[in-house]
Parts: C-alpha cells; sequence; structure tokens
C-alpha cells in the first residue's frame, strides 16, 4: 500500500565529505541537531524548504543540485558518462 509520500532524494553526505565537514559542524551552520543532517542524509526525513535554502547558502549550490525527487546517477557518470563493461576490462 503506498503512502502517497514521495522519497526525497539528496547528496549530502557527499557535498560534505567532499568538503571535510562532520555532520556536527554542517548541523551548526545551519542550526539544527547533528541527528538531523543522518536522518537527511538516509532519506529517512525531508528537508523543509527553509532548511533546503540554507543548506543551498552553506555549499553555495542550488538546491536542484542537491535534492532531487529521482535517485541521482553517481557524479562520476555524470562527468564521464556511462563506463562499458569491455572497456573496464581491458
Amino acid at each position: 500500500m503506498s503512502t502517497g509520500v514521495q522519497r526525497i532524494h539528496n547528496r549530502l553526505a557527499v557535498l560534505r565529505a567532499e568538503r571535510g565537514m562532520s555532520r556536527v559542524q554542517l548541523a551548526q551552520a545551519v542550526g539544527v541537531n547533528y541527528q538531523t543532517i543522518g536522518y537527511l542524509e538516509r532519506g529517512d526525513y525531508s528537508p523543509s524548504l527553509e532548511l533546503a535554502l540554507r543548506l543551498s547558502e552553506v555549499f553555495g549550490l542550488p538546491i536542484e543540485a542537491m535534492f532531487s525527487t529521482k535517485p541521482f546517477s553517481p557524479l562520476s557518470e555524470q562527468v564521464y558518462g556511462a563506463v562499458n563493461q569491455e572497456e573496464v576490462s581491458r
């Protein structure tokens, strides 16, 4: 049975890791509890618009670069394209 609630996918963990930030540091930067960051990263919680905007400011990215209703493809795939399995085995 569907609840009608669509999951929000995000890149928060990747963005945080790229910048060398802990969950605690990110939480302090946006004014939430560090556990909230964990809930967001796991997809257990969807951010309010206000929180999404604060995260956008911290990372200097548009909201749609961080959140999506569809799963994100790996960044390496976006940068380098889909890798053909034959090319990998060479």
